[in-house]
C-alpha cells in the first residue's frame, strides 16, 4: 500500500486530471457490456442497443486520449476501434432520420 502511495504523491495534477480521462474512458468502454447485456435481458434475445455504439465510441476516445498523453502506443493502437463504432453510430443515425422522414410521410 505504501507503494500506491508514494506513487500517488509523485503524480502532477496534469498527470493525475489524465487519469482520471483515462479511467473514466475505461469505464465507458467497460460499460457498454452492462448496456448490451440489460438490453438483452429486456428483449430476451441478444441485442446491441444504440447506446452500446456511443459508450464505445466515447470510452474508446477517452482511452485513446488518455494513451496518447502516455505516449503509449498499445493503447493508441488498442483504440482505432473507435472508426468502426463512429461508422455503426453514422448507420444508427441514418436509420434513425428514415424512420422520422417515413414518419412524417406518412403523416
Amino acid at each position: 500500500m505504501s507503494k500506491l502511495a508514494q506513487w500517488w504523491a509523485a503524480q502532477s495534477p496534469t498527470d493525475l486530471a489524465w487519469l482520471g480521462v483515462g479511467l473514466l474512458g475505461q469505464a465507458m468502454f467497460s460499460g457498454r457490456w452492462i448496456v448490451q447485456w440489460l438490453a438483452s435481458e429486456k428483449k430476451r434475445a441478444s441485442t446491441v442497443p444504440d447506446a452500446f455504439w456511443y459508450f464505445s465510441f466515447f470510452g474508446g476516445l477517452l482511452v485513446m486520449a488518455y494513451g496518447f498523453y502516455r505516449l503509449d502506443p498499445v493503447l493508441v493502437v488498442g483504440q482505432f476501434g473507435v472508426l468502426v463504432y463512429a461508422r455503426n453510430i453514422y448507420f444508427v443515425r441514418r436509420g434513425q432520420a428514415a424512420k422520422h422522414r417515413s414518419a412524417e410521410a406518412a403523416e
